[in-house]
């Protein structure tokens, strides 16, 4: 038997979900991110490790298989109501470049804090803002809902 508060809890929570809050879409997105995160890097070692790539070779191709595997997610779990659990190449292509807008924000941000506070609170910082920009340019561009 569940308690009454913890019930309540998991019954807000379903609502919330099924609602899709943006609240409860940036975790899951976060979610995500955290598992594209590990991909990429498994990638990345194992090609610049093991299979003696070149490292831009090797972070460009994990770099590539995790932008899939966080859009083919992202589609299915994240934005699923907006996507229609539909995958489609102008979306992934949107997808990779917002990653890259991101990226080119995060390391902008990164750069100018560190002239500033200490680097390991810059990358912090940045970490932050590329969740913002990758978060919200998927929100709003990549995955807007559409007319029917």
């Amino acid at each position: 038997m569940i308690p009454a508060s913890v019930q309540n809890i998991l019954d807000r929570l379903a609502v919330a979900w099924h609602e899709r809050a943006i609240a409860l879409k940036a975790v899951s997105f976060a979610l995500v991110g955290v598992v594209n995160t590990a991909i990429d890097f498994s990638v990345f070692w194992t090609t610049a490790n093991y299979l003696h790539w070149p490292l831009v070779l090797a972070n460009v191709v994990a770099w590539l298989v995790a932008v899939t595997f966080s859009y083919a997610m992202n589609s299915f779990i994240t934005f699923g109501p907006e996507s229609g659990r539909i995958l489609r190449w102008r979306d992934y292509a949107s997808f990779g470049a917002s990653g890259v807008a991101g990226m080119v924000t995060s390391t902008a941000t990164l750069l100018a804090l560190s002239y500033v506070i200490p680097v390991l609170l810059a990358k912090l910082a940045s970490i932050l803002v590329s969740f913002v920009v990758n978060f919200s340019l998927s929100h709003f561009v990549v995955f807007r809902e559409r007319p029917p």
